[in-house]
């Protein structure tokens, strides 16, 4: 069981590696494109068509690729009020619990997220000003909240089978 939860995180080690190189050419790219909307918007007078859909889009690809680098990392948010109340196991069925309760709730996300991109990409679902594509997009959500959900389990893993804290 050690050998295999060591298997899996370095796989995900790698894949949210790998997604986190994904939301940094989103966030590069945000950043041209509103650099550019601005100069041309307040210079020239001439706004870039439709880059609000591609803003929105790009964001989406940038938040929902970033997550999982950042759950791998521990990168989010934790308040440790009780945890000397708690004492070691409870801080352990804390982080248990939390990252359940997580994992569900990014689990039933991936699951719409997954339906909807089939969804749209069979009635050819697209953006009203461009006509982008939105399948695409659906898709990122689910494989990020996909892998955070993995992320999840692969550290209750890790907090259970090798007694490791979070």
């Amino acid at each position: 069981m050690r050998r295999a939860t060591v298997a899996l995180s370095v796989f995900t080690d790698r894949a949210t590696a790998l997604l986190a190189v994904v939301g940094g050419v989103a966030l590069l790219a945000l950043v041209v494109l509103i650099f550019a909307g601005v100069v041309l918007r307040y210079a020239f007078g001439q706004p870039i068509l439709g880059s609000n859909e591609i803003i929105q889009l790009a964001a989406v690809a940038l938040v929902m690729s970033a997550l999982p680098y950042c759950t791998h990392l521990n990168g989010h948010v934790s308040v440790d009020v009780f945890d000397r109340v708690l004492g070691r196991f409870g801080r352990r069925a804390g982080d248990v619990i939390a990252r359940l309760l997580s994992g569900y709730a990014l689990g039933v996300l991936c699951h719409r997220a997954y339906y909807k991109a089939l969804d749209a990409a069979e009635f050819g679902d697209t953006t009203n000003m461009l006509g982008l594509p939105l399948w695409p997009f659906y898709g990122i959500l689910a494989l990020g909240c996909g892998f955070c959900v993995l992320v999840f389990a692969l550290q209750i893993l890790k907090v259970l089978v090798l007694g490791e804290e979070q």
